[in-house]
């Protein structure tokens, strides 16, 4: 018999250890090491040969991708270990270090060995077929096709529009007050919802104002409407790109109660927004209605409750995310391609920086880090509204306030909006925490140093189901 240490260094509350030496019926309950939150320890007595083992994380089977993994005969996937007669003292699983000297000379030893042991394949991490991920897009494709988006307006709750003749300060307040990034416009006039006021909107007035060094007072905000200011926006697009079509002619975006949410998905992915207003337009053509602000993290809220109980007819969401095509990843995270940078701030730099890679980097949010790398918190482009708190925005300029001033400005209710997974999480689980309206992203992190190897959003994961 050896004594091998199993080992877990990814985190959680409770972590039990299952495996083929004991049958896979007795569960280990595994220790936390001492002086560490996130790495967990079982030492066993084990006979020489090989073992299939399996972590239950807080009522979640995984396998620590960092080992060797094998597909048994039912089509699951465990990690596996070889232990040798002259292992004589306790020794950590297999690394990536001596995992790499050894994998061929075990595959080969594996391979010879196959028929006499119940027909396990070696395989280097832990992935779907095309045919087994082909078969989960198309369930989620049916569900989506077969369900309204009148499925989205929640029991009771409110709905709000915007006068588009508001001063842009009271706007700022109102958005900051109800905690909304995006909301309707209303335009009086012709009785109708004429377009959306965004956070992106709020950032570039900032960041125009800035350009000119001055501060932004109350008297500026109260004077400019929100109807002014989109034209004054769409003048500055037009400057730069060419001629454009005018806001008052632009077609509205908008999705109806009948729809289904499969439309509305795609409407939300293919032009690059967050939100589109749901209307309901009376047969008698009197005023449009407004029901609902339709968003991704509500279709993702009505995935999740379908197939919560069955997720066995859609294993890509049981799939870890570090084997995923999806997400924005650190370039030292092997093997990930990401079509753009991870981009970062810390917390010393001003906001202006903030602001300017959200809106020129055409990403949602930034992970702001302390001194030594490691995640304090996440600033997105919906956080500038609370700026409008105590009047922060006519006190400071931008290139004046450092990240860590402005995450104090945030409310407290707000802390709760940077959460966090690793790579060994499960996309259903992502999926979860992104059915939050108020949480449009997750950091993917090492949980021992909090350093940042990823961030997924909500587009992305809809990209990856709908592609």
């Amino acid at each position: 018999m050896v004594l091998i240490t199993f080992t877990w260094r990814y985190g959680g509350s409770q972590v039990f250890l299952y495996g083929s030496f004991n049958g896979w019926t007795d569960q280990l309950l595994m220790n936390l090491v001492e002086g560490s939150a996130a790495v967990f320890q079982r030492i066993i007595d084990l006979p020489p040969g090989y073992h299939q083992y399996k972590f239950l994380i807080d009522g979640t089977w995984q396998v620590d991708q960092e080992q060797l993994c094998v597909q048994d005969e039912y089509g699951a996937i465990n990690n596996l270990i070889f232990v040798k007669e002259s292992d004589s003292t306790p020794s950590a699983l297999l690394r990536e270090d001596t995992q790499s000297k050894l994998v061929s000379g075990f595959a080969r030893s594996m391979h010879l060995e196959a028929s006499s042991s119940r027909g396990l394949q070696l395989e280097p991490v832990m992935q779907l077929s095309a045919n087994e991920i082909d078969v989960s897009r198309r369930r989620l494709f049916m569900l989506l096709s077969s369900s309204r988006a009148d499925g989205l307006i929640p029991n009771s709750g409110k709905v709000f529009a915007l006068d588009s003749e508001v001063a842009v300060k009271q706007a700022f307040h109102i958005m900051y007050e109800q905690g909304l990034a995006v909301m309707p416009l209303w335009d009086e006039r012709n009785a109708k919802i004429s377009g959306m006021l965004t956070a992106s909107d709020f950032i570039l007035i900032l960041l125009k104002l800035h350009g000119s060094h001055s501060m932004l007072s109350n008297d500026e905000l109260e004077r400019h409407t929100v109807s002014a200011w989109k034209y004054e926006k769409f003048q500055l697009h037009a400057e730069v790109s060419g001629p454009m079509i005018p806001p008052n002619r632009r077609v509205l975006l908008q999705a109806g109660p009948d729809d289904s949410l499969k439309d509305v998905a795609l409407l939300l992915l293919h032009n690059k927004i967050s939100a589109v207003p749901l209307l309901h337009s009376p047969e008698d053509e009197s005023c449009v209605q407004l029901l609902h602000t339709a968003c991704l993290a509500g279709i993702s809220k009505h995935i999740c409750r379908h197939f919560r109980h069955s997720l066995e007819y859609l294993p890509l969401l049981q799939q870890p995310v570090g084997n995923l095509p999806l997400g924005t990843w650190a370039r030292e995270v092997g093997g990930r391609a990401s079509s753009r940078d991870l981009l970062t701030l810390y917390s010393r730099d001003p906001l202006s920086s903030a602001l300017k890679l959200l809106i020129e980097g055409q990403i949602s949010s930034i992970p702001i880090l302390d001194d030594n790398g490691a995640l304090i918190n996440v600033y997105s482009r919906s956080d500038v509204t609370s700026l409008a708190r105590s009047n922060v925005y006519a006190r400071f300029r931008l290139d004046q306030m450092i990240m860590a001033q402005v995450l104090e400005v945030l409310d407290e209710a707000s802390c709760d909006r940077c959460r966090t997974c690793t790579r060994f999480d499960s996309l259903y689980k992502i999926m979860e925490l992104l059915s939050d309206p108020i949480t449009r992203r997750i950091v993917v992190i090492d949980p021992n140093t909090r350093h940042v190897k990823g961030i997924i959003t909500l587009r992305d994961v809809f990209n990856l189901l709908l592609s």
